[in-house]
């Protein structure tokens, strides 16, 4: 049973997770991370992300964009030097930020819907449930309201186990994205060459499917940090999660996420790689000695300074993001 047979009346409006939308869009394309598109996105994104009572989902959410958005930063005159068009693949337009918080953002509304029907979510869920009719998922999750000091979100016992696969759903997501952004950016800077996943070949630095131990140390950190980050969020908005094992509860409680979100960022990283050698293709050019993005135009004249060193053009980057997040977080439920 789900929480939509809530009343129709509009909750008080969330101000606050709107003017910290607000601010980090408005900050993202003043610092020109974020293109105009990707503003906007990032607005709404962030809103209903930060809007979910559940605070953990929009502190984890603000954490993968600031670190996210630093490690873009990072030695950002050697990466212009390897890549073709890196400062515009740092302007993020509206699809990057969705692929980069779409899986997350659905686990996000989903458990705004079925566990706290006073939220925005449940409520516009309420307005669309008439024309759209009921959803297979929604309807799926065991209703019991979310009330702090009762119950743990990741509490195994709660709806089936639902809120808790909801969570570790959100956690894969954010850990496989921080996780593959540090993997990318950091790694990038390593002294030494990458290698191929697949053939284990050295390639030229920005490739995709490109690993380095540089790389791969950051995306186990970054998965980390979410992992962390989710401990600690929940740790300090819920006294129910500080007192569910125990007196080592909180610890533990610390070290089991912090080794899911390691986990995530690492096989998401290391997914994504696999998919990036496999069916992304990546362009080299040997009169530039750069990598070529997706979106680099390439004239008659230098057509033939361009090579393909791997992959196949089937997925753009931002498929391949969606794809592994979206793999690596369903896998994370359900290992939950």
């Amino acid at each position: 049973m789900s929480s939509t047979s809530s009343s129709s009346k509009p909750p008080a409006f969330p101000w606050v997770p709107f003017g910290i939308s607000v601010t980090l869009a408005a900050h993202g394309l003043r610092k020109k991370s974020l293109a105009p598109s990707g503003a906007a996105t990032a607005l709404v994104v962030g809103f209903l992300t930060m809007a979910a009572p559940l605070r953990t989902f929009g502190i984890s959410l603000i954490v993968f964009y600031l670190l996210g958005s630093r490690a873009t930063k990072l030695g950002k005159a050697l990466k212009n030097t390897l890549e073709e068009g890196h400062q515009e693949a740092g302007y993020r337009d509206g699809m990057q930020v969705l692929s980069n918080s779409v899986t997350a953002l659905i686990a996000a509304t989903v458990w705004s819907i079925t566990f706290t029907p006073i939220s925005v979510h449940a409520w516009l869920y309420s307005i669309a449930e008439p024309s759209l009719g009921p959803s297979p998922l929604v309807s799926t999750v065991p209703y019991t309201p979310f009330t702090r000091g009762q119950w743990c979100a990741v509490d195994s016992f709660v709806a089936d186990g639902w809120s808790r696969k909801l969570i570790f759903i959100a956690l894969g997501h954010f850990a496989c994205c921080l996780g593959d952004t540090l993997a990318s950016e950091i790694g990038i800077l390593s002294k030494q060459s990458p290698v191929l996943i697949t053939t284990f070949r050295k390639v030229p630095p920005g490739t995709n499917g490109g690993l380095s131990t540089l790389g791969t140390g950051a995306s186990l950190i970054g998965g980390a940090i979410m992992g962390l980050t989710f401990a600690l969020s929940m740790l300090w908005e819920n006294p129910a999660c500080r007192l569910s094992s125990g007196p080592l509860g909180p610890l533990l409680f610390i070290v089991k996420l912090v080794a899911y979100g390691a986990f995530a960022g690492l096989f998401g990283s290391g997914l994504d790689s696999l998919l990036g050698a496999t069916v992304q293709r990546t362009r080299y050019s040997t009169g530039t000695k750069r990598i070529l993005q997706d979106h680099s135009a390439v004239t008659k004249e230098s057509e033939k300074e361009v090579k393909v060193i791997s992959g196949l053009n089937i997925l753009t980057n931002n498929q391949v993001n969606v794809v592994s997040s979206f793999f690596t977080a369903l896998l994370l439920g359900w290992l939950a």
